[in-house]
């Protein structure tokens, strides 16, 4: 479909979408996602029988997984919180290897998706464990890291994120790290990182970069979306920007599933279809709204702001799911609604999936 033809889509889209015959069968891949959801326990409990049944039934080849802390910490904690994370999940997988398996590799994505099983790909949203220790890079990638984010929402030793208002960019050691990602075969994941930082990282990558999770800033205008130059910028290098289902896409209020297809639409317009993807940033389970869980997220908003890792349109109703999208299989909606909206299967497969596995085979090589 020509760009001209997607822009000529019009809105709302209709609300049940048409089934994918091709979805059981097809590689797809949550850019960040996690077993679960957000009624999830603290960290540490082990999934339960509900969530894994959730995982089974969301048809998920794989999901980028979050390891470790985000934001302020000291290098050596958050260290060793990546550590309990990788124990953690390690023995989930071991307990439950009919429903999970580990992803080291590109033939882990088919294998997992052959057998039935949702892979789990380890990933670092923050580069403050190894920000005075790049050493620990080689040490986090023989653990199973794959994925690399050098910052998060604020400034550490390698780098500013995009809520650093100075825009600093890379420091000589975030440089350093950079490269090192990209010689050691972990993708290099800039979702959070600010503009110069992202600049800077782009101009050193040898290897096809990604944003995960985001939306396009020339849609919704948000520190945490990214530009048309940055997303054109990472298709040029073989990368995928993937777009997630968090408020920022909406102006602060809950999203809705139209509000991620405006999003993809835009990133297609822009970078073409080989190189958008989807990155949920949300739990495979649905979210029950119930008082304990609306209590629990005003609170957890409440503990972002006070710890300045928030983002702006951050709100205590600005839920971090679709409504529309509410189910373990929104891959599946979301393809429906793609279909509907006259993309081919072809296109929505390398959406839901495609793409992302050939970035993953091409940055792990």
């Amino acid at each position: 479909m020509a760009a001209s033809a997607v822009a000529a889509l019009s809105f709302p889209l209709r609300a049940a979408a048409a089934e994918w015959a091709r979805y059981g069968s097809a590689t797809i891949i949550d850019g960040l996602g996690f077993p679960g959801g957000w009624n999830t326990g603290p960290a540490g409990d082990s999934l339960t029988a509900g969530q894994l049944r959730d995982v089974a039934d969301s048809g998920l080849s794989c999901t980028h997984l979050t390891l470790g802390e985000v934001g302020s910490m000291q290098p050596d904690a958050a260290y060793a919180a990546i550590m309990d994370s990788v124990a953690f999940w390690e023995r989930e997988i071991a307990a439950h290897p009919d429903v999970l398996s580990p992803v080291r590799s590109a033939a882990d994505i088919e294998s997992s998706r052959a057998a039935g099983r949702t892979g789990l790909i380890f990933g670092l949203q923050d580069g403050v464990a190894f920000e005075t220790d790049p050493d620990r890079l080689a040490v986090l990638q023989h653990f199973g890291i794959r994925v690399v984010q050098p910052t998060y929402n604020r400034r550490n030793l390698l780098g500013d994120g995009c809520m650093e208002p100075a825009d600093a960019g890379l420091s000589r050691t975030g440089s350093a790290c950079v490269e090192q990602i990209g010689e050691l075969g972990m993708l290099l994941d800039l979702s959070h990182c600010g503009r110069r930082t992202t600049a800077d990282a782009l101009a050193l990558a040898t290897r096809p970069p990604a944003f995960t999770h985001t939306g396009c800033a020339a849609v919704t205008a948000h520190p945490r979306h990214r530009t048309d130059e940055e997303i054109r910028r990472v298709a040029d290098l073989g990368g995928v920007t993937g777009i997630y289902v968090m408020p920022y896409l909406s102006g602060g209020r809950q999203p809705t599933a139209v509000d991620v297809i405006r999003h993809l639409e835009h990133a297609l317009d822009v970078a073409g279809e080989d190189h958008v993807a989807v990155g949920t940033d949300g739990g495979i389970s649905p979210t029950e709204l119930n008082p304990e869980f609306v209590a629990g997220f005003r609170k957890n908003i409440e503990d972002r702001r006070a710890a300045g890792i928030a983002a702006p349109g951050e709100t205590e109703t600005g839920y971090l799911f679709a409504s529309d999208l509410n189910t373990p299989r929104r891959f599946e909606t979301l393809g429906g609604m793609l279909l509907d909206r006259g993309h081919s299967e072809t296109r929505v497969a390398k959406i839901l999936g495609g793409n992302l596995q050939r970035v993953f085979a091409e940055a792990w090589a």
